[in-house]
């Protein structure tokens, strides 16, 4: 099936603008489960539907993770925000069969400056995977600067969760690991739509699944933080497809 990139723009518009409505939504005091509600009622009325939700059964909209939550934490009514949580919030839409998915860390009240910057290098990181999300290169130089950047700033990055292809499937390959090898992997080609997730941490990358069969949290208790774009490489490079409005013109960042 072929992938419309009118279509793709189309969605992950929807989750671009949610992004940045729910920003000053995050802070103490907000239960997950009442930003889950808000969410879904925002994508339906501009729309789309919720990507996530039974997707795989996953019951919400939103992925929300909190702190040592590295992903796919579930929204709950008793689930509230404290002052200085790392908030990470994974959002997905459908249009028309096409997908978008997209993540972005938010600090609640005061945080720790430490975990502000936990927060920057992953957003960073994700813009040092971008320069390699052209045609010719391969998803193992992706991974390898992500791993190098992020290391060297003195945090680590998840090795059981990785970014990977996506358009009328929410999960497509390539698997795109935020570690590996130069010129490995996948060759990267004009036309390819990828999510490119670098996940973070203040610890150790291991990590185990709660009790509830989703929550992923790490080992040791680090701080973790989440950025992702739905990214459309094109001949001239790489277009972020779920840019917010609020972030400035990065669009198409080359």
């Amino acid at each position: 099936m072929k992938v419309s990139l009118s279509k793709m723009r189309r969605a992950n518009a929807i989750i671009a603008d949610l992004l940045c409505d729910i920003a000053p939504m995050v802070k103490p005091g907000m239960s997950t489960a009442e930003l889950d509600r808000w969410a879904e009622e925002y994508i339906r009325a501009k729309g789309g539907r919720p990507a996530f939700k039974g997707l795989y059964g996953f019951p919400s909209t939103l992925c929300v993770s909190i702190n040592e939550e590295v992903v796919h934490g579930i929204p709950r009514d008793y689930r509230i925000i404290a002052e200085g949580d790392v908030v990470s919030v994974d959002v997905g839409a459908v249009v028309e069969g096409h997908y978008a998915d997209a993540a972005r860390t938010f600090a609640a009240g005061d945080v720790q400056e430490d975990l502000h910057r936990l927060i920057t290098v992953t957003r960073d990181s994700f813009f040092v995977a971008l320069e390699y999300a052209r045609p010719g290169y391969h998803i193992g130089d992706m991974g390898h600067a992500v791993q190098r950047f992020v290391e060297d700033e003195g945090f680590n990055v998840i090795r059981d969760f990785v970014g990977h292809g996506i358009g009328r499937k929410p999960h497509t390959a390539p698997e795109i690991p935020n570690f590996g090898e130069p010129g490995t992997g996948d060759l990267i080609k004009e036309g390819m739509y990828l999510a490119i997730e670098p996940m973070v941490v203040t610890g150790s990358w291991e990590i185990h699944i709660l009790d509830d069969h989703w929550t992923v949290v790490t080992r040791d208790g680090g701080i973790s933080a989440h950025y992702e774009n739905t990214v459309f490489v094109s001949k001239e490079g790489p277009m972020i497809l779920s840019a917010g409005r609020c972030e400035g013109d990065y669009g198409q960042k080359q």
